[in-house]
């Protein structure tokens, strides 16, 4: 156990509220800068598909296929996950769309 840097007379409720306050800033701010919408997502989904045709064309078409399957395979398994965190009909797809896609926000 660490000391508090208050001293021992230092009130362990406030000490408890000051690092539950801080704790909940940070998070805060972490959710405020990975945040992505749907928008940015489909702007993903078309960057993904143009490099796997590129990808099929200019390597071969089975390499092309890979990189499209694996992000098939990324959104499938994330919108299990979604769906068995208990999202149900539309609400999956896009939760799964986003995270699969979302990470073009930062092209």
């Amino acid at each position: 156990m660490e000391p508090w840097y208050e001293g021992r007379a230092a009130d362990p409720t406030a000490a408890r509220q000051r690092y539950r306050s801080g704790t909940r800033a940070e998070r805060r701010a972490l959710r405020e800068a990975l945040r992505a919408d749907p928008a940015t997502a489909h702007l993903g989904l078309g960057v993904v598909l143009l490099v796997a045709l590129a990808v099929g064309v200019f390597v071969s078409p089975v390499a092309g296929a890979a990189v499209a399957g694996a992000f098939a395979a990324l959104f499938v398994a994330a919108g299990t996950v979604v769906f068995l965190r208990g999202h149900r009909g539309t609400a999956v797809l896009r939760r799964a769309h986003v995270f699969t896609f979302g990470w073009a926000q930062w092209l």
